[in-house]
């Protein structure tokens, strides 16, 4: 008998569904849903709690790709045996706190969110959830461990936050000034969203090497005879210079964000010139 898939149990649903939800509430500039959701994901998927040490098996699963045959069939092994000694009832009651606050404070409305990943996740969950029979358990293990395998796998999951409904919500204001995003501003833009689930560590990571990359770009484009010649145009080149070398002693917001991604397009605007 097939067992039916309860998104509301899964762990790794419930993480990306409030993710999406804090993101529109960033858009929508409604302080108090983002204050909530953002307590709501401290409180209950910090990596020392029962729902965060869950969270991690799904990721584990979910995000690995690449990986020798033997050595995809040994991670998913150990990573189902950990999560099998995870206290079942502390997990259900720790899930259940967050469904109801969910249903309280978000509304219903929340579950019809969109995780680009779903499929992966209520696959992943199967495999974790004891009462699976054996049968369907093992073709779900085979699909989890083909994709940890598949190299192609990966790729497809970088476009999945490019694709996603919220994203298309969160560039729309700058579609008005830029016609098509860059590769660079699809990636910030993402790792943008992303660091509201993990404190901005990737995205900090991600504009250190970016930001230098900028200025190097910025720096160079002195030496060409339009900027040299220009006392304006050097003026204001050196102006861009000191904007990027403030970002790094300056908290990341939208207003930063904002604005390296106008430098961004500047860059590619001084490379197409070349």
């Amino acid at each position: 008998m097939k067992v039916k898939h309860n998104k509301k149990r899964n762990t790794a649903f419930l993480y990306e569904t409030l993710v999406k939800q804090l993101t529109q509430a960033i858009i929508d500039k409604d302080l108090h849903q983002k204050k909530f959701i953002s307590s709501l994901l401290k409180e209950h998927f910090s990596s020392h709690v029962i729902l965060g040490k869950s969270l991690e098996h799904y990721t584990t699963l979910a995000e690995t790709h690449g990986l020798e045959l033997h050595v995809a069939e040994k991670l998913l092994h150990e990573t189902r045996r950990a999560h099998s000694q995870l206290d079942s009832k502390t997990l259900f009651d720790s899930q259940t706190r967050v469904i109801n606050k969910i249903n309280k404070v978000l509304s219903s409305t929340a579950w019809n969110t969109f995780v680009p990943n779903f499929k992966s996740l209520a696959t992943i969950d199967a495999i974790f959830n004891p009462a699976t029979p054996v049968k369907q358990r093992v073709l779900h293990e085979d699909t989890v461990i083909k994709a940890m395998h598949s190299m192609e796998i990966v790729e497809e999951n970088k476009l999945q936050p490019i694709d996603n409904i919220v994203y298309i919500s969160f560039v729309k204001k700058f579609n008005e000034e830029y016609t098509v995003l860059l590769r660079e501003q699809k990636e910030l833009l993402g790792k943008y969203i992303a660091s509201f689930a993990d404190n901005g560590i990737e995205l900090k990571l991600y504009l250190n090497e970016e930001l230098g990359r900028l200025k190097k770009a910025v720096g160079e484009s002195l030496k060409t005879e339009e900027v040299g010649s220009d006392t304006q145009m050097i003026e204001k080149t050196q102006h861009v210079l000191a904007l990027l070398e403030g970002f790094k002693d300056t908290p990341l917001s939208q207003e930063v964000v904002s604005k390296v991604l106008k430098i961004q397009q500047l860059v590619q605007e001084i490379k197409s010139d070349d």
